[in-house]
């Protein structure tokens, strides 16, 4: 009997094409799981530590779908009150410091005493085609394994300052699914990388010996919001030129005025690949947070950065407006043109269009 003659009689004894099967369970699983998606369900599995329920409501929040806005604001507010639990760290450092590596030791270290560590990992977006490589889980592979830690990267997209769109509101989100040390691993696009530091408890800056970049540390910006700088890769034949970076650092710190936390900002050396010096920068923080917490520095910073962060909510959404405007759309496309011919300037034309919406 032919394969197709076969076929056909299995069918007519009530037996489906297994094809035919596939896909419609492949139809049907992905409809239950949207239906399952509601906020009540993500809330309550997201408390109870649930990783996959976790994901799903930092992709709602990061979505630019109108559609998914209000669900991700009912998320954050139900989350909100098991929130500002954890330790927020900032890393950040050029490309090739290696931040990934030494993550995942710091990481392994802090999830070997029993703590619960996300990685907010920010991968930058081409300019060009707008997409990133979000690799960040296969450079952290054993971390990755760790039950006690979650790693989501995302991308940067437009926004400035070495972090994601949504960055404040998913370390809400980790916060609330019980995570005890939110590690934010920045772009690392250099001095303009600032944003983080508004969102953050502690600020590190990875470095690196022989680089050439030893003198940034005279110079005002990202090194002068550092609460410590940490030179990577110091072992083999490179641990003596670390050493000799680390007094270079440790000198132009004292160049900065004290801060308001009276901590005094540390250098200190370790190799992320060795494993060695990782415990000594887990101390410098702790002892970070038990100053800050004791002369009430800590709850003071995360107070300003909440004001911080509602200035800059409410900028965002203005934009946002602004520029879904209908009348903008045209105005701006019609002005677009005109520049292109050359009848007008950009000046004259960012007037007009901002004429058309005095609301604004």
């Amino acid at each position: 009997m032919s394969s197709k003659k076969k076929s056909a009689l299995k069918q007519s004894e009530g037996v489906s094409n297994p094809e035919i099967t596939n896909q419609e369970s492949i139809s049907n699983f992905k409809s239950k799981r949207g239906k399952n998606l509601n906020s009540d369900t993500l809330v309550s599995e997201l408390l109870n530590g649930n990783i996959t329920h976790l994901s799903r409501a930092i992709t709602l929040i990061e979505s630019t779908n109108p559609e998914h806005t209000q669900q991700a604001n009912a998320i954050l507010k139900k989350c909100l009150p098991h929130a500002n639990t954890s330790i927020r760290i900032g890393i950040t450092g050029v490309p090739g410091v290696g931040k990934s590596t030494f993550i995942e030791a710091f990481g392994k270290l802090l999830t070997a005493q029993g703590k619960r560590v996300a990685v907010l990992a920010i991968d930058p977006s081409s300019s060009l085609t707008k997409g990133s490589i979000l690799g960040d889980k296969t450079r952290m592979e054993d971390l990755v394994k760790d039950k006690n830690a979650y790693i989501r990267p995302s991308a940067s997209g437009s926004s400035l300052g070495g972090v994601a769109r949504k960055t404040r509101e998913s370390i809400i989100l980790c916060e609330a699914a019980g995570f005890d040390v939110i590690i934010i691993e920045t772009v690392g696009v250099g001095q303009s990388e600032t944003a983080v530091h508004s969102m953050v408890d502690f600020f590190l800056l990875l470095k690196l010996a022989g680089a050439g970049d030893e003198l940034q540390g005279i110079k005002r910006g990202i090194i002068e919001m550092a609460d410590a700088i940490v030179i990577n890769k110091a072992d083999g034949e490179n641990k003596k030129a670390a050493k000799l970076a680390k007094v270079e650092f440790e000198r132009a710190l004292h160049l900065y005025p004290k801060k308001d936390s009276d901590w005094i900002p540390k250098v200190s050396l370790c190799s992320a690949l060795k494993n060695d010096g990782i415990d000594a920068i887990w101390k410098l923080i702790s002892d970070y947070i038990t100053l800050t917490k004791s002369n009430n520095h800590f709850i003071n910073k995360r107070n300003e950065q909440n004001k911080f962060w509602l200035i800059q909510t409410i900028e965002n959404r203005l934009k946002s407006d602004f520029f879904n405007q209908p009348k903008t759309k045209a105005a701006l496309e019609e002005q677009l043109q005109l520049i292109e011919k050359n009848k007008t300037t950009p000046f004259a034309a960012a007037e007009y269009v901002l004429s058309l919406n005095k609301s604004f």
